[in-house]
């Protein structure tokens, strides 16, 4: 199938790199030129396992093309995807004039033939009817420019004008760092819409995910499609993300009930999540939830509440406990080391989850910026960031090339970012290279005897 990719972030890039690879026709639009021109030398603009391999293997079948010209992915795709972000506003509501821009720009191009436009971009609840309001606007616009003031189009500009297509929800659950395993591998498929034509369509370009051909487990059954109505399916992904950042602020808000009961959250995890009600994911306490879609989806969902007259008093709290969670390391530096100022803390990791180089909300500047205003020096590694441009911009922080380097010195090291290198690390070394060998386990990733072990006070969250 010819499919457009409008938008080429995270998703959107991941989304045509995958659908080229399973066969698919895809041009992928994004209005940066040097991204474009990126792009087109094989090379991704994000870290994400996987990606790379998949995009130049997708060049080289001529499966895949980028370009900064909408007009020629729209003429291209039967299915155009509208990807592009959708920050968050200080009001906590979803900025969504990018999916504007987009969606008159769409409308400006039709030209003639049906198609299906999907939002995969996170959108307010109720965008699919406006998304098509604003596509409308754009044919309009686009009869403006063809027919002078009172003139009467021709039969072959009427034919020109036509405007055929639905609007599909298609909400993603794709994790940062596991992005293209969750495109062949995902639990499930939502497709919300009001069109059996459209929604048929969308069944067809996924059937080969469907039925397992590019899973790791190839004799699952198929994938679980549910097809629903737009505004059901855009409430789904927003539900999604805030039950996962509730479960969160749970373990957490446990965690330090723990801490001052002394049971060990790690063990109160476990115990609950072999409870099949319950579950174990995202049960693993820590210093809090960041990135670019659990804080921006929390809050658009609240806004939204707020909208319709409703408080989400659950949501809010989540949220409260997951601000405040934040700055338990630094509490933790505090009661070990007392007055801060004129120490050396060294983060290990930055990014906010391991295996992305996302820094958007990410815990690690929270703590950066307080323990500035206290007076400490910061020094920081991070598998990503050390070794690329990020460190550049930067403030408050010095960042380091290796871990040894980093622990030179320091007073007190924080993990906060759980990359697998850091369990292999030699931390018999680094503890003698430190002023004070103090290891505040932000994720609970390390083992408490093995860090004793090798010369450090060891501190976790809720143990």
């Amino acid at each position: 199938m010819r499919v457009c990719v409008i938008g080429t972030g995270y998703v959107g890039l991941v989304t045509g790199a995958c659908l080229a690879h399973i066969g698919h026709d895809v041009i992928c639009v994004d209005n940066n030129e040097e991204k474009v021109k990126l792009m087109k030398s094989g090379q991704s603009p994000i870290f994400e396992p996987g990606l790379s391999e998949i995009m130049q293997s997708a060049i080289q079948a001529e499966k895949i093309h980028f370009t900064s010209d909408l007009a020629a992915g729209v003429a291209h795709g039967e299915i155009l995807f509208i990807a592009v972000g959708t920050p968050p506003l200080p009001t906590g509501e979803s900025d969504t004039r990018y999916v504007e821009a987009v969606a008159r720009g769409i409308g400006e191009n039709l030209n003639g033939g049906y198609k299906v436009i999907v939002n995969k971009s996170t959108v307010p609840i109720g965008s699919g009817d406006w998304v098509r309001m604003l596509i409308l606007d754009g044919v309009a616009e686009r009869q403006k420019t063809l027919v002078p003031a009172g003139g009467v189009p021709s039969d072959e500009k009427l034919l020109e004008f036509a405007a055929e297509f639905d609007v599909v929800s298609n909400p993603e659950f794709l994790r940062e760092g596991s992005a293209v395993y969750d495109t062949f591998n995902p639990d499930r498929i939502v497709l919300g819409g009001n069109s059996q034509r459209a929604v048929a369509l969308m069944q067809r370009l996924y059937a080969p995910i469907v039925e397992r051909k590019y899973a790791e487990d190839q004799s699952l059954p198929p994938v679980p499609i549910l097809a629903t109505d737009l505004s059901s399916a855009e409430m789904i992904k927003y539900a999604a993300n805030a039950f996962l950042a509730t479960k969160i602020s749970f373990i957490n808000e446990v965690a330090n009930i723990c801490d001052r009961v002394g049971a060990d959250v790690t063990q109160v995890a476990k115990g609950i999540g072999l409870d099949s009600r319950i579950g174990n994911k995202f049960l693993q306490a820590g210093i809090g939830w960041g990135g670019s879609c659990f804080p921006k989806d929390v809050s658009a969902l609240i806004h939204t509440a707020d909208d319709y007259g409703y408080e989400a008093q659950l949501l809010k709290s989540a949220v409260s406990v997951n601000e405040r969670q934040r700055l338990i390391a630094l509490e933790k530096l505090q009661q070990v080391l007392k007055i801060l100022k004129g120490k050396t803390v060294g983060l290990l990791g930055l990014t906010f989850k391991p295996d992305t180089d996302d820094m958007r909300d990410a815990p690690a500047l929270n703590l950066i910026e307080q323990l500035n205003r206290l007076g400490a020096k910061v020094k920081a590694y991070d598998p990503i960031v050390s070794q690329t441009g990020m460190r550049h911009g930067l403030s408050g922080v010095l960042v380091e090339t290796d871990a040894e380097r980093l622990a030179d010195g320091c007073d007190a090291l924080v993990l906060v970012t759980e990359w697998q290198q850091f369990s292999t690390l030699d931390y018999v070394k680094m503890a003698k290279l430190m002023a004070h060998p103090v290891l505040i386990d932000g994720r609970n990733f390390l083992d408490p005897e093995v860090m004793i072990r090798a010369g450090f006070q060891y501190v976790g969250v809720g143990r």
